[in-house]
């Protein structure tokens, strides 16, 4: 039988300030199309047409109206929320479908966006009840001025008011900001139990590396007694960081390069042999990877007709053996079930993990049973502690 060939449109900003962790996704992306197109038995070539916007929000429209008007019907890109909020109106009018593949804030649900990274009830509530058990009950939040970090701080905020706790205070910079020397005054004066850290790209990795500076040369050990947690630091970031601040932060996150398992070693082992120059492997990417693949299966389930209708239900009906461990869509939301997880940054460039969840979890992007307004601190959904 001869493979039917499928072209698909792959967005990510290499270049700009979030590149770093927008090239491992286009890595993650395009590893799975060759294996996709390696295998033996393929009924599906998928044949992919990069683009790079460069981090500029003009250049997604531009770009992705330029890929569905030459009759692509499916298109795995976007990190930031601004990128995918900037161009769902194109894919809805096309009848197209985004393959959303990084973690968000939630509160959105298109018919046209197969979203498979974490949404909030999979890392902002798992990362707050972890917290409050081993930091305590005060925040400063930090974050990069866009609805990434309001809506995530809004979360945290609610699930703290529910535990009698607060936030002490927020400042946002614009994307790609570096100059943090007021609001880690600001900080130390504060000295909450943890700051919440919501920037992204060079902004994070700045502000990192000035905290820790300026706790080492006020004498406070910054990871134990200021604790920085985010939804966002992952792997290669770590590396870019540097070595003198990249140990001891918190994250949430469904996937760690340190997870142990025949899938996860494989997928190691793959990316590495596909990109040795890098960047390493983490969560994003391999959200990307299962973007593709997933994508790829429904594709194989619907003989290569790209009809948007018909695969997002052969979508919805096959379980992928990912990376992090089973992963399926949710035919109501169209988001994924993922498996949360806690982890503590070290010095080697890793997390170790400190809990996870048993098993996926249903998404609730809109928080409509996991509501933090209603919890007590007695009552939080539970990851149990990894050995």
């Amino acid at each position: 039988m001869t493979p039917n060939d499928v072209s698909i449109g792959i967005v990510f900003s290499v270049d700009g300030p979030y590149g770093v962790v927008s090239r491992s996704m286009l890595n993650g992306a395009l590893l799975a199309v060759e294996q996709v197109n390696l295998a033996q038995n393929a009924t599906i070539q998928l044949k992919p047409i990069v683009v790079d916007p460069a981090g500029d929000l003009a250049r997604y429209s531009s770009l992705c109206a330029g890929l569905l008007s030459q009759g692509v019907r499916h298109v795995v890109g976007c990190y930031t929320s601004s990128s995918r909020k900037e161009v769902i109106p194109l894919f809805e009018k096309a009848d197209a479908l985004l393959w959303y593949p990084s973690h968000y804030e939630g509160f959105e649900c298109s018919e046209n966006v197969i979203y498979t990274g974490a949404v909030t009830n999979q890392h902002v509530l798992p990362l707050a009840d972890h917290l409050l058990a081993r930091c305590g009950h005060s925040a400063f939040c930090v974050g990069s001025n866009y609805i990434w970090a309001w809506e995530n701080n809004r979360v945290l905020r609610e699930r703290l008011a529910a535990s009698r706790g607060a936030v002490v205070a927020e400042r946002y910079f614009a994307v790609g900001d570096t100059d943090f020397g007021q609001v880690i005054d600001a900080i130390l004066h504060a000295r909450p139990a943890f700051v919440f850290n919501t920037l992204i790209g060079i902004s994070s990795y700045r502000f990192l590396r000035d905290f820790r500076a300026a706790c080492e040369a006020c004498g406070v050990n910054q990871a134990r007694t200021i604790p920085v947690a985010s939804c966002t630091l992952s792997e290669p970031e770590l590396e870019a960081i540097g070595a003198e601040a990249a140990d001891g932060h918190i994250t949430a996150s469904v996937y760690f390069s340190s997870i142990r398992g025949e899938a996860n070693a494989r997928f190691i082992d793959d990316y590495a042999a596909r990109f040795p120059c890098g960047p390493v492997v983490c969560a994003d990417a391999e959200a990307a990877f299962i973007a593709v693949r997933l994508l790829a299966l429904a594709l194989a389930e619907t003989g290569g007709r790209t009809d948007v209708a018909e695969v997002k239900r052969a979508v919805t009906q096959v379980v992928m053996d990912a990376p992090q461990g089973a992963v399926r869509i949710d035919p109501e939301t169209l988001h994924a079930f993922l498996t949360p997880r806690i982890g503590r940054s070290t010095g080697a460039m890793r997390f170790e993990i400190l809990a996870q969840a048993p098993g996926p979890v249903r998404p609730d992007p809109y928080l409509t049973w996991n509501s933090p307004r209603f919890w007590t601190a007695a009552s939080p959904p539970a990851l149990r502690v990894a050995s």
